[in-house]
């Protein structure tokens, strides 16, 4: 096991996608996406890759802050070794009252371990850069960043979560999708989109899509063009998904602090 960071903190990211050639060399992985966006100085961050099989072990789990759940080809509402052997470690993990941010996949598997219903969108692929409204009655904890209202994300998904799990609030929404963002808890957040993607990193996604005969042409230049509409607002996102996960946010030339309470 690694030593701890001088902050004590320890995360660790569930991968559930196998690195793209493109992303191993531009950024490192998805990990390096992920720790990009989220990393601050004297934590230490782990990647378990679940989606080959890799978990973390039991008596690990207490030693951890919060963890983050990835992207993935796979489908939330199948039955793959891997994805029922996650759904029990999260179910583990909601007992514990761990701290578990999923993204796309990852939103949609937390969904479905805490009991609500994933399938395909009726409405088909969202692919490109969409605005979604963040609810009003956000956790005071995330109002107090000051956020816009409505917020650009990169959207890269066919799948979404139709029914939430009891107990579970929508806190945002868009056009297309009726739940963009989901809350459970205080411990448990979900973002349909994907806050740590680069234009790039859709581009490149879009045609291997294209490759796999997944997407059709046509969609993909509707989707290279609706992501030209409007850039993506990731330090917006970079800070809501850090005060989410770490109970506060400090600006780099700053001390300001959000205490989260015990709302969110």
């Amino acid at each position: 096991m690694e030593k701890m960071g001088a902050s004590g903190k320890r995360y660790g990211v569930l991968l559930c996608a196998d690195d793209s050639d493109y992303v191993k060399k531009m950024y490192g992985g998805y990990f390096g996406v992920f720790v990009k966006m989220l990393e601050e100085d004297g934590e230490v961050w782990d990647v378990y890759k679940v989606a080959r099989g890799e978990f973390p072990k039991e008596d690990e789990l207490v030693l951890y802050d919060g963890f983050v759940i990835t992207g993935s080809c796979s489908d939330a509402h199948g039955n793959d070794t891997w994805v029922c052997k996650l759904l029990i470690l999260l179910k583990k993990l909601n007992n514990m009252n761990k701290k578990i941010l999923g993204i796309c996949f990852g939103h949609q598997i937390l969904g479905r371990a805490l009991g609500g219903k994933v399938t395909r969108s009726p409405t088909g692929w969202d692919l490109g850069v969409r605005k979604i409204t963040l609810s009003s009655s956000l956790p005071s904890p995330l109002s107090s960043l000051q956020l816009p209202s409505r917020l650009s994300i990169i959207e890269c998904h066919r799948d979404e979560i139709r029914e939430l799990p009891a107990k579970a609030e929508v806190i945002a929404k868009s056009d297309k999708t009726g739940i963009e963002m989901f809350r459970y808890g205080d411990h448990i957040m979900g973002i349909q989109g994907h806050p740590e993607y680069s234009k790039d990193i859709l581009f490149n996604i879009i045609d291997r899509l294209i490759q796999l005969n997944y997407i059709t042409e046509n969609l993909a230049v509707k989707a290279k063009e609706k992501a030209g509409m409007w850039e993506p607002d990731k330090e917006a996102w970079k800070k809501l998904c850090i005060t989410f996960l770490k109970g506060f946010y400090c600006e780099k030339n700053g001390v300001e602090k959000i205490s989260m309470g015990g709302v969110f």
